[in-house]
Formats: C-alpha cells, sequence, structure tokens
C-alpha cells in the first residue's frame, strides 16, 4: 500500500505541475482551475490515498462502480463527480452519492432526475455534456446534445426541482470539424459557455481535458479538468 501511495504521489504530482504550467502559459491563477480524478476501474483504497493526498473531486462512469466506492468512501471530504453516460434507470442510485453529474443529454434524463432528486432530498449540479462532432439532430459517438440543443436543456434543468444547471462538458471529438484539434474544440466550447452564461448566470462550469489534453483545454477556459490515467496509471481492462 505504501508503494501505491508513493505512485500515486509521484503521478499526482506531475499532473499538478503540468496544471500549474498551463495556468501561467495562459495567463490564469491556478486556482482557477480544478482537477477532477477520474477512479473508474480502481479500487476505494486509491480513492482513500487520493483523498489523504488532498484530491477532494474524484469522478466515475459506471453506476455499478461507483455507487459501492462510494458507499465505501462516504467518510471522506470528497465531491463525487458521474462522468459516464447516464441512463434513466440508473438515477436513483447516482442520486445517492453523486454531487455534479456531467452528462445531462436529454429532456427525458432532466426528468426522471429531478424525480429521483427530490425523493432523495438532494440537490444536484448538472452539466450539460455538448457533441460537438453532432450536427442539429444526430447523436454522437461520444454521446452529448448538439450546440443548438444546450439552451433548452438549461432552461429545463433550472425549471427542474432538485438540480442546477451548472455548466457544460465534453470530450475532444473523435469526428467532425474538430478532430485531432482539441483545442479548437474546446474553445468553441467555452463560446457556448458563455452564451450559457449569460442566460444562466451560476452556470459557470466548463469541465474539459483529460490526461492527454489538458493543457488544451486550460489554455480554452476550462474550469475543471477531468484527468484519470496521468494519476492512476494505464487503465486495467474493463470488467
Amino acid at each position: 500500500m505504501t508503494d501505491r501511495r508513493t505512485q500515486l504521489a509521484h503521478n499526482l504530482a506531475q499532473v499538478e505541475e503540468r496544471i500549474a504550467a498551463a495556468c501561467a502559459a495562459a495567463g490564469r491563477k491556478r486556482a482557477e482551475v480544478t482537477l477532477i480524478v477520474v477512479t473508474k476501474t480502481y479500487p476505494a483504497s486509491d480513492v482513500r490515498h487520493l483523498a489523504e493526498l488532498g484530491v477532494r473531486h474524484v469522478a466515475e462512469n459506471r453506476d455499478q462502480d461507483a455507487a459501492p466506492k462510494a458507499a465505501e468512501c462516504q467518510d471522506l471530504p470528497l465531491t463525487w463527480h458521474f462522468v459516464g453516460q447516464l441512463q434513466t434507470n440508473k438515477v436513483r442510485s447516482v442520486v445517492k452519492y453523486a454531487d455534479v453529474v456531467h452528462s445531462i443529454d436529454r429532456a427525458r434524463l432532466v426528468t426522471a432526475l429531478s424525480a429521483a432528486a427530490v425523493r432523495a432530498g438532494r440537490e444536484l449540479d448538472c452539466l450539460i455534456q455538448v457533441a460537438l462532432d453532432a450536427e442539429s439532430g444526430e447523436v454522437s459517438g461520444r454521446g452529448g446534445v448538439a450546440p443548438d440543443g444546450v439552451m433548452a436543456l438549461a432552461d429545463a434543468l433550472a425549471e427542474a426541482e432538485g438540480l442546477r444547471p451548472a455548466g457544460l462538458m465534453t470530450v475532444a471529438p473523435l469526428a467532425g470539424p474538430y478532430a485531432g484539434r482539441p483545442r479548437a474544440a474546446f474553445e468553441r466550447l467555452r463560446e457556448i459557455a458563455t452564451d450559457l452564461h449569460g442566460a444562466h448566470p451560476a452556470a459557470n462550469m466548463v469541465s474539459a481535458g483529460m490526461s492527454a489534453d489538458l493543457e488544451d483545454a486550460v489554455a480554452a477556459g476550462a474550469t475543471h479538468v477531468r484527468v484519470g490515467t496521468a494519476v492512476l496509471g494505464v487503465r486495467p481492462g474493463l470488467r
């Protein structure tokens, strides 16, 4: 366990250096960017090590893995982020532990999540996942809503009990005009976020960037970066 903690501390320090350097290059303060460590496929013991090392935000993408892990770590001072595609039949479980949901992409999910949040007596911050490779009315391979569908979903979130429109999330697209151009993709997300903020001033989170492209995300104005591999190592195969 000591060796694993040492390894995580080393990796975490390297990621912190990357974020700090990216912030300096962009003329931003380090405090403007929140690191979310994506702990999917890794055990609760790693989450405990990370918490001891000062990590306060962790993310999961599958409820069947996240629910027991969050329960095992409920004594830790952590904010839990759900970043995977969310099916409506999982919302009752997810609202029990998630503080932030990054993958809002349809009105039906807003309705289901709101009902579950009210039932659980919780309020969740919700990010709309933007599919920058989707044209109007089309579905992205990585999930999300096309840019022109963002405002309607934000309005639905604002009206939904137990939910708050907190901002936007995206994953650098593998197809479309932004394929291979993460900086341009994240800059486009920031433009959409600026419009959203004008209509919903509390929606100020911009979740973008992962291990390979966090610098591009910071340069484009991301407020949150989701880093897994660079902190935890190459992931074992999904079970």
